[in-house]
């Protein structure tokens, strides 16, 4: 796969990112990102306690946020805006209204057909992480990882006027799929699509996964003990994206609606048992 000019711009935004700059231009930069995209603070640090830009969105929260530990609660992975849920179409998910694209080939070769059709007419949810929310993204219920995929791909944005606008954006995008399974044996999935400006994308689980790099091919990572807790801090975007979360019929009764806005924590929907 050749490499596209938006990953190339991506990568030269991520050194600029990730250099710590002086401390005075530090201190103006940070300032600066901040009161630009309109960040929220109360949560973190200082703006200035982060020695490089890139540490200023991958912020931490100085306290964990408190969720449900009610069983069947399933949280919002992420702070974010949701572009889209509601019903998969056998094969078909919504990227925005009016814009199907094939859930098949979202999730690409590397997992089994047999696993794919266990998603037909099943439920989804888009969150969108815009510049200024808070970029970790959390495990939303008890879990088993089973696979993890990196599909390298080019990093469009996927902001809304690109996602009104771009067919099949989230399929031609690097994306992360991650094949999940509840303690109840249900099947979903998690997609992490990368975006344009720096384009990575961290699994805390999975180090070997460099997004925005040199991969060319798809790679595919199986897990046989991989158990992961409601609540658990499993990587961060480095800038704005999205996470697609695509499960099988029955396994979940949304309790949200598209073009709203969610945090991390926040109960989004209910596991049907």
């Amino acid at each position: 796969m050749k490499r596209h000019m938006t990953s190339a711009v991506s990568q030269q935004f991520g050194k600029f990112a990730s250099k710590e700059h002086s401390e005075r231009s530090q201190k103006i930069i940070n300032k600066a990102y901040v009161k630009l995209m309109g960040l929220d603070m109360h949560e973190f640090q200082e703006p200035s306690s982060y020695k490089t830009l890139n540490a200023l969105f991958t912020r931490h929260l100085n306290e964990p946020r408190e969720f449900s530990m009610e069983e069947d609660a399933f949280i919002s992975p992420c702070d974010s805006y949701i572009t889209e849920c509601g019903d998969i179409e056998k094969d078909q998910a919504l990227q925005i209204k009016g814009m199907a694209y094939s859930v098949d080939a979202l999730l690409g070769d590397y997992i089994d057909d047999e696993q794919k059709k266990r998603i037909e007419d099943g439920s989804f949810i888009n969150l969108y992480l815009s510049p200024k929310d808070y970029h970790r993204y959390h495990i939303p219920t008890d879990l088993k990882v089973l696979k993890a995929v990196h599909i390298p791909g080019k990093l469009y944005p996927v902001n809304i006027p690109t996602l009104k606008n771009k067919v099949d954006l989230f399929i031609e995008n690097e994306r992360v799929v991650v094949e999940c399974e509840t303690s109840q044996q249900q099947r979903f999935y998690m997609v992490l699509v990368g975006a344009l400006n720096v384009g990575k994308m961290q699994l805390s689980f999975e180090p070997a996964i460099k997004t925005n790099g040199d991969a060319r091919e798809a790679v595919s990572y199986e897990y046989d003990d991989l158990f992961l807790k409601k609540g658990d801090d499993f990587g961060c975007f480095e800038m704005g994206s999205t996470i697609l979360i695509l499960a099988e019929p029955g396994m979940l009764r949304l309790n949200v609606s598209k073009e709203e806005n969610v945090r991390f924590a926040q109960t989004i929907a209910r596991l049907k048992s």
